[in-house]
């Protein structure tokens, strides 16, 4: 397993972001959350095999439709006991 750390920028919020991106998260397999930040990203944190990680990062690229995606930045992040989820959350 693998975590990795995505943050989104461009139109991100208040366009069904991150309720798209959970839903496309849990097709994947994946598990982890989707937050909005203050200054207007969205931070997503998904655990899961490599290639389904790839696959989300390949979907936030183009977002929902209403978004407008500027940049994804990815960090890869070591998993550990505190960083596992059960599902895939919008917080």
């Amino acid at each position: 397993m693998t975590q990795a750390r995505f943050i989104v920028t461009g139109r991100v919020q208040g366009v069904g972001f991150r309720a798209a991106t959970r839903n496309q998260a849990i097709r994947l397999g994946l598990t982890g959350i989707a937050r909005n930040l203050a200054n207007g990203s969205v931070e997503v944190l998904a655990i899961g095999e490599a290639a389904a990680l790839d696959a989300l990062e390949a979907w936030l690229q183009r977002g929902p439709p209403l978004a407008k995606v500027d940049h994804v930045v990815r960090t890869e992040v070591e998993v550990g006991p505190a960083l596992t989820w059960r599902g895939f959350s919008t917080g």
